[in-house]
């Protein structure tokens, strides 16, 4: 690819590579910090749209230069036909190459020099080493990262700092929650990303807009639990309009916890729905905390909502979804250490051991916060 040529002329590289004679379909490129390129049309549609994912504002396919908007060794994705979904992964080589010396030509247009495959290898190979003898390749025993929605290389960009990132949300400073954000690595962290949107927006419209909008849209990529709420209401508050149903400031980090701690040390508690406030069962109890601390939920039942403990089987899930992400040798060591008692002791032990403590507990406290916010929703309760 040369300077000049935009990402509707790689578009149509990649299309006539594949062979596909049919293009009337919609397509787009999605960048690694959430930037799509389409046409001018469909961008609009996305940004307004509420029931579909909401974009950062879009470039423009027909005229954004891909050397440009691209660095070398970048990766990125393009996506042919919305229905069918044809998913491509880019990559820009770590190393700019002379098209005289590869092709012996200047090509006016993008053009393929290297591949393989039944269409358009012209040696007949079926896979990139295929000598005609060989048995044919078994299928992948997992699907390629991009396809699990996990195509980001961590390596990218830095984790964000979780204790920064609370510290900035809790002394409500915007200008130090997007200095936090920007540039890292938020995709495991949405939910806890996401509390901090409402005061970006509230503070530095302009600067938060785009990192709002950046936001929803990696919650609607991710689908995880309690995501398609968060983006709601994300996307509600950038349009200015009120949340629907009883709105109440709930501390998910704290809910969570209730709903997921362990049996044995209590069976729930309750969430006041005037306050927001959390409470463990034994806050009931006048002989634990006292007769004047002791809340009396019966007599305001309505105020009360019953939070009921519910098992480990959510924090098993978690623990498959992070390991199905790794590489093979760590997730072959990772997924037979799930199995029986002891099970999450195992699972950290390893965690710990490859360095990836703190990936993990990004990782499982979004999804935790996530069903904390299903349950509320599912009270008929949004989180103020």
């Amino acid at each position: 690819m040369g300077p000049s040529h935009t990402f509707m002329d790689l578009a149509n590289a990649i299309n006539g590579a594949f062979a596909r004679w049919d293009r009337s379909h919609l397509s787009m490129f999605t960048l690694s910090d959430g930037r799509v390129v389409t046409d001018e049309e469909t961008g609009v549609e996305m940004v307004a749209s509420v029931g579909g994912p909401v974009m950062v504002p879009s470039l423009d396919i027909d005229v954004t230069k891909v050397v440009r908007t691209v660095e070398l060794g970048a990766e990125f994705q393009y996506t042919f036909d919305f229905g069918d979904a044809w998913i491509h992964r880019c990559m820009v080589g770590e190393a700019k190459v002379d098209p005289l010396e590869v092709l012996g030509v200047r090509p006016e247009v993008p053009l393929p020099y290297w591949g393989w495959g039944s269409i358009p290898d012209q040696y007949g190979r079926r896979w990139a080493t295929d000598d005609g003898e060989s048995r044919t390749p078994g299928r992948p025993s997992q699907p390629h990262p991009m396809l699990r929605r996990a195509w980001r290389s961590q390596a990218q960009a830095p984790s964000i700092d979780l204790t920064e990132l609370r510290a900035a949300i809790g002394a409500g400073d915007a200008a130090r929650f997007l200095a936090a954000v920007t540039g890292h690595d938020i995709d495991d962290a949405l939910q806890q990303v996401g509390v901090g949107v409402p005061m970006a927006l509230e503070q530095r419209r302009q600067e938060g807009e785009p990192v709002a909008l950046s936001i929803i849209n990696r919650l609607t990529w991710r689908g995880g639990p309690g995501d398609r709420l968060l983006a709601e209401d994300l996307l509600a508050i950038l349009r200015g309009e009120l949340l629907t149903g009883q709105v109440v400031p709930i501390d998910l980090e704290m809910l969570s916890t209730l709903l997921e701690g362990d049996l044995d040390q209590s069976t729930g508690g309750y969430v006041d729905l005037r306050t927001g406030e959390v409470y463990d069962d034994s806050a009931t109890d006048p002989m634990i905390v006292g007769e004047a601390a002791a809340i009396d939920v019966e007599e305001e039942p309505d105020r009360w909502l019953r939070v009921n403990r519910t098992g480990s089987r959510d924090a098993w899930q978690d623990m498959a979804a992070f390991a199905e992400r790794q590489h093979d040798a760590l997730r072959e060591r990772l997924e037979p250490a799930m199995e029986g008692k002891g099970a999450f002791s195992r699972f950290r032990d390893l965690v710990h051991g490859e360095n990836l403590t703190e990936h993990w507990c990004i990782f499982s406290t979004d999804r935790q916060i996530g069903r904390a916010r299903e349950f509320i929703a599912d009270n008929g309760v949004r989180v103020g």
